[in-house]
């Protein structure tokens, strides 16, 4: 269904943004006027800018947290949902957060459930929908909101951990890029035009180090130009069903990270299933909507063929075994969990296991990755300092 930027005033007057799906711009138009809001624009968002700008669909993670901890607090002080809303779509500083809480309380003033008016959204995990909506059938929002800002505070310390882990090898990766780029383009050309006029002899080595430094100096512009045009062309591709799924193949075959990613990636699924199941979300439904809220497409299917291997009565942990992609240790845990009938609180221990286990490997990692980029550096500095000097201790040996 097309998608539409509005812009209009409320009934207070104040002037509102928001994302809104109509089949038509008059569907559109005409349900507002109903609601007796006044329209100023109305217009159909770009399928290309949507594309390019991917991102911008995605929730800032702890501005939601902040969010969601903030209506739990209205909720539990005894204020209804329409209300709760309404204070928050006001005073959010996230503007993009904003538009979207503004547009589920319009939904929800006219009758839609708050589980389906999230959904509308099309921004939402879908892991935070499937808890809003059986918070509704059992009447236990309160609990299902506790769970859920638990499970978000534990995936967003997760994700922190690894990020900073990456943080100081992608730093030094730019330095020493950095510094490859200034020896090529600016150190090298200059020892080109000394050489130019002394006429002096080179040793092969020094030639090829000499063009490469001057044809890079001269289109230095270019590859600029040229570098970035791959990293949009990647980026569009690698959101293709085709692109994505050949650079989740490469990421599984690489000797050490492909092994980090996989657990990393069960982490995540149980520590969703762990609280679809406390939320009183029945398995099959909690496996559909895992995958779902799941990125790597890999584990989407081999999840989708667990969920069919359940609904036909097989256990979980044989049905994750069938795929081939989850780790051992994880099946068997599963299959301890799910015979002992403590299988939520199995699969957070499945969850803290690895995530535990995906820190620790990330951090030998990168502590090997170290190393082996400044031995890189210095092996560079030296082959050129080799190279461009070579010439001169010859130059005074004749002397």
């Amino acid at each position: 269904m097309p998608e539409f930027l509005l812009k209009y005033a409320d009934a207070s007057g104040a002037i509102r943004q928001q994302v809104a799906e109509a089949e038509t711009e008059k569907e559109l138009r005409d349900r507002l006027s109903q609601q007796g809001f006044l329209i100023y624009s109305v217009r159909q968002r770009s399928d290309l800018a949507s594309r390019l700008g991917g991102g911008s669909r995605k929730l800032n993670l702890e501005k939601f947290l902040i969010f969601n901890q903030q209506f739990l607090t209205l909720v539990k002080a005894g204020l209804p949902i329409l209300k709760c809303l309404e204070l928050l779509g006001d005073r959010l500083t996230e503007p993009k957060l904003a538009k979207h809480v503004q547009a589920v309380r319009i939904e929800v003033k006219n009758g839609t459930l708050l589980s389906e008016a999230f959904a509308r959204q099309k921004v939402f995990p879908a892991i935070y929908i499937t808890s809003i909506m059986a918070g509704e059938k059992s009447g236990s929002l309160n609990e299902v909101l506790e769970r859920y800002i638990a499970y978000q505070k534990l995936a967003l310390s997760v994700r922190k951990k690894i990020m900073l882990s990456l943080m100081y090898p992608a730093v030094l990766t730019v330095l020493v890029l950095a510094l490859v780029l200034f020896m090529v383009t600016y150190v090298v050309p200059n020892f080109a035009s000394l050489y130019t006029s002394l006429n002096a002899d080179l040793p092969v080595i020094t030639q090829w180090l000499l063009v490469i430094g001057t044809t890079a100096r001269d289109y230095i512009v270019f590859g600029i130009l040229g570098i970035f045009a791959f990293i949009i062309g990647f980026r569009l591709w690698s959101r293709t069903e085709t692109g994505a799924a050949q650079i989740e193949a490469i990421q599984r075959r690489l000797p050490i990270f492909g092994d980090i990613w996989i657990k990393y990636q069960v982490a995540q699924l149980a520590r969703v299933l762990s609280t679809l199941l406390l939320g009183g979300i029945p398995l099959v439904q909690a496996l559909e909507t895992a995958g779902n809220s799941l990125g790597a497409r890999v584990l989407k299917k081999a999840l989708e063929k667990a969920r069919k291997g359940v609904r036909e009565g097989q256990p979980l942990s044989s049905s994750l075994a069938a795929t081939g992609i989850f780790p051992a240790l994880s099946i068997d845990m599963i299959e301890v969990g799910e015979s002992t009938g403590a299988l939520p609180a199995m699969l957070g221990s499945v969850a803290e296991f690895f995530e535990e286990d995906v820190n620790t490997r990330m951090t030998a990692s990168m502590a090997l990755v170290e190393p082996a980029i400044m031995l890189f550096m210095g092996s560079f500095v030296a082959f050129v300092l080799v190279a461009l000097y070579l010439p001169i201790f010859s130059l005074a040996e004749k002397v």
